[in-house]
């Protein structure tokens, strides 16, 4: 029964494919009333812990959209972008991991891709070169975020399974392992296709008069910063201030005894964020309609029903045939731990969501026994979503190039994102791993 339980989810999962966003979480409540009626399986747990700290900073975050706090630190990025063109390639990627990290989601992407392409398309460098890593390098800071719903993930699971594992044992290993294997990608990049004036194919697109036309009209325009608006850049500063503060608690929180016993800091996260957008909307006076139509809210609410459904649905068959997948993979897994990586990695292709992958995977890794400095060190591999060209920040960086050079292929696979995600994401792993085993 586990591989026909098996089938239903690849099933629901598939078919989330086709139709997208949310329609993995409606699908994945679905399937758990079919394992319940159909096949007389009792739901699992659903993943609320999960769900309210991805609730709590999100309302952060679209506080921080709404007061325009977010267009102020792409502004920003933007002017550094621009004084430094020859770095293209390397500051554009850095720049929307930077983002990510930032503010916890990786949609925060979509302001600086045409930027990056402007500055690009201008200094003659191959907009491929930055656009496709800028897309890659925004999902790799997910891991390596204090307040990114994979965070929450790693430390809700922990606490279910008793295990003492904090943001900075995380944050230790993902931040480091992360920028190098972005660095590792950006500098494989740097030589990656021909230059445009000597691409053939590039060339002959230039020849269609329309095609010059749209290089021309779509130019972008640099935004001169005299319109910064005071509500924004209070906004930022109070919520920069909160993620230090959330930061600074999970340090030092127990030493200093500024949680109350038995306050895990998990749940320290849900009311210190829920804290850092309630100070965003008094002292900017901003109106609450604005944060709940903002695209980080709605982004955000997508993640927590996508996670609410195929999470839910995993872990009822996760946990109803427990005993038997641990017999099946125990051997495997002890004698080499590191395969959980590629087993991470492999459902990540499918399920377009790293937060989702964690809350499907963690419960199995800890039930297997792998030692809590392995599964930490390899959190870099739940992001594989760049193996199919179709995940939304890759879309756009297509449709920002307006040079053509990133693209997808004819055969699909053969794509601008796969080569770098590839080499960004395994680099992360495995320094990841042998740098969590060194220090957990």
């Amino acid at each position: 029964m586990f591989y026909v339980h098996m089938m239903l989810l690849l099933a629901v999962i598939f078919i989330g494919i086709r139709h997208g966003g949310i329609a993995f979480g409606l699908l994945g409540g679905l399937g758990v009333s079919v394992l319940a009626f159909v096949f007389g399986v009792a739901p699992g747990t659903p993943p609320i812990g999960v769900m309210l700290i991805i609730l709590a900073v999100v309302s952060a975050s679209a506080t921080l959209e709404a007061t325009g706090g977010l267009k102020l630190l792409v502004k920003y990025a933007e002017k550094m972008l621009r004084k430094h063109p020859n770095k293209i390639v390397f500051l554009g990627p850095l720049s929307t991991y930077s983002l990510t990290v930032l503010v916890g989601t990786g949609h925060s992407v979509y302001p600086l891709l045409p930027v990056i392409y402007d500055v690009a398309y201008k200094k003659g460098i191959r907009p491929e070169r930055p656009m496709a890593m800028a897309s890659v390098a925004s999902q790799m800071g997910i891991t390596a975020s204090p307040i990114a719903a994979a965070a929450a993930v790693v430390m809700a699971t922990a606490v279910d399974n008793n295990l003492d594992i904090g943001l900075l044992n995380v944050l230790m290993v993902t931040i480091p392992a992360t920028l190098a294997g972005l660095l590792v990608a950006c500098t494989w990049s740097l030589h990656r296709g021909k230059d445009l004036d000597k691409d053939p194919e590039f060339k002959e697109r230039c020849q269609d008069e329309e095609f010059r036309k749209e290089l021309i009209d779509n130019d972008v325009e640099t935004e001169d910063g005299s319109t910064e608006d005071k509500q924004a850049k209070t906004g930022l500063t109070v919520f920069v201030l909160g993620i230090v503060s959330v930061i600074f608690v999970a340090m030092f929180g127990k030493d200093l005894g500024l949680l109350p016993d038995g306050v895990k800091m998990s749940v320290a996260i849900q009311f210190l964020m829920l804290s850092v957008g309630a100070i965003i909307l008094l002292i900017t006076k901003v109106q609450p309609k604005k944060i709940v139509t903002s695209h980080v809210f709605i982004a955000g609410m997508t993640a927590v029903i996508i996670i609410f459904g195929i999470a839910w649905m995993s872990d009822t068959i996760i946990s109803y045939h427990k005993p038997y997948l641990i017999e099946m993979v125990r051997d495997i897994v002890n004698l080499h731990p590191w395969t959980f990586a590629i087993a991470m990695f492999v459902v990540s292709i499918f399920l377009k969501s790293q937060a989702a992958v964690l809350t499907i995977m963690l419960p199995l890794g800890f039930s297997l026994g792998i030692p809590a400095e392995v599964i930490i060190g390899v959190l870099p591999a739940c992001y594989a979503y760049f193996f199919f060209p179709f995940y939304p920040s890759d879309l756009a960086a297509i449709t920002f190039d307006r040079s053509g050079t990133t693209r997808i292929g004819k055969y699909i696979l053969n794509h601008s994102f796969i080569i770098p995600g590839f080499i960004g994401v395994s680099t992360a792993t495995v320094i990841g791993y042998f740098l969590s085993m060194a220090i957990n």
